[in-house]
């Protein structure tokens, strides 16, 4: 594997006499399946080299030796190669790309290496007073994981506001220490998140209460913060504007193949981004020219004709920008390491199309061209419940919203005299 990389035999030949050679070969193969580029891999092998003569140096002469000497060859290496970087930023930034290929390398060595990766933070932050509520909410309530990972999410806040005002037992907890959290947590959220920690925190109290955690059931108190209904706008965009967005795409090169393929799938069927990062290739039949989408958010798939525009962006894609890989999934990332791209992805994709076309929305998105195709679909009059059905709702009312704004009347109003429309 090595000589893939290096020309000269007495580079091969000092490397593989390396006391650590058969780590560094199998790290080689391992940045190989991964994709890294032939430059990164070429200048990763000599650091991990040299950091192995270091480190036997100073006395290292098994694997388990290795870690004590990782920061020590860092500030080595920064001291004899970093003298002009007078920045702290430049020097953090030259620390990082010596000590991440060591770690790779230490990870695939040593058993059970970590290194200083951030360390997994539980997911019941509160353990001790309610050890099987998580359990709970699984076998008892039924909810899915992305619903659980939303309670993991606002009770580790909940968890931390206790923590800093020193509030141990729970059966101290009273409705004036609620109301102050959810008023110090409602400033840091928006409304939508805000309202799925009240959810949240009437369920904990019930469960606490149940299980006699607390004397008394305070989740009466966690009121839901006031709404009013469709009082929401669409972030919809034109179709010309989609276009522009469309346009911005350059498409020579391989992310371009790849993110004009997704926001086809955004904007022609409003899928969601965990839906597009999800498809596979079994999802597409080109002998019937079928595209299918399951396990969506309402717990049900839905079944599209396959778009000639969509169906070719995707092959050119798969032709010609998709990694070789065994996996089925379809989208991959375009830079090592080759991995699937994930939902956040495709939503920081959609964003910078976005911004890239000059198209100011609010928070924008792959939820805008989501929300451009359902708009576009209510002014070709088709009736709510086809929508519904055609984007994945789970409930008629989520698509009331788009009936209640004549977005294309209004823009007429605002551009011209509007008696027309009136």
């Amino acid at each position: 594997m090595i000589e893939r990389y290096y020309v000269r035999p007495e580079t091969v030949d000092r490397i593989r006499s390396s006391w650590i050679a058969n780590a560094v070969e199998k790290y080689a193969s391992w940045l190989t399946e991964l994709h890294y580029s032939f430059r990164s891999i070429a200048r990763r092998i000599p650091i991990v080299v040299s950091f192995g003569d270091f480190a036997q140096k100073r006395g290292a002469t098994k694997w388990e030796d290795l870690p004590a000497h990782v920061e020590p060859f860092v500030e080595c290496w920064l001291r004899e190669r970093a003298k002009g970087r007078r920045t702290n930023d430049e020097r953090v930034k030259i620390a990082q790309c010596v000590r991440n290929p060591i770690r790779q390398m230490l990870r695939l060595a040593i058993p059970n290496y970590v290194g200083l990766t951030r360390l997994k933070k539980p997911e019941n932050p509160f353990a001790q007073c309610a050890p099987c509520f998580f359990e709970y909410l699984r076998s008892e309530k039924g909810l899915r994981e992305a619903t659980i990972k939303q309670y993991t999410y606002h009770l580790r806040f909940l968890a931390s506001y206790f923590d800093r005002i020193r509030l141990k037992n729970m059966r101290n907890l009273t409705p004036v220490v609620l109301s102050n959290f959810i008023t110090e947590y409602g400033q840091r959220v928006g409304w939508p998140n805000l309202r799925n920690a009240c959810g949240t925190l009437r369920v904990f109290l019930r469960y606490l209460y149940r299980e006699h955690v607390m004397s008394k059931d305070i989740s009466h108190t966690v009121e839901f913060p006031q709404s009013f209904r469709l009082s929401g706008i669409p972030r919809s965009i034109t179709w010309d504007q989609v276009r522009h967005v469309l346009e911005s795409v350059d498409r020579r090169s391989t992310s371009g193949k790849r993110d004009y393929a997704i926001l086809l799938l955004l904007v022609t069927y409003g899928l969601r981004a965990h839906e597009v990062s999800r498809l596979t290739l079994d999802d597409i039949d080109w002998r019937n020219q079928r595209l299918r989408i399951p396990e969506r958010k309402a717990s049900h798939s839905t079944a599209y004709p396959l778009s000639t525009v969509v169906g070719e962006a995707i092959l050119e894609y798969l032709k010609n920008g998709r990694p070789q890989t065994q996996d089925r999934l379809i989208f991959f990332r375009c830079v090592a390491p080759c991995k699937p791209i994930c939902s956040a992805a495709i939503v920081a994709r959609a964003c910078h199309y976005l911004k890239k076309a000059g198209i100011n929305v609010p928070r924008p998105g792959s939820h805008t061209l989501r929300h451009t195709c359902v708009q576009r679909l209510v002014d070709a009059d088709f009736p709510l419940k086809v929508i519904g059905d055609y984007v994945g709702h789970r409930s008629p009312s989520s698509t009331q919203i788009y009936s209640k704004v004549a977005i294309e009347a209004l823009r007429q109003v605002a551009l011209g005299d509007g008696e027309e429309v009136l």
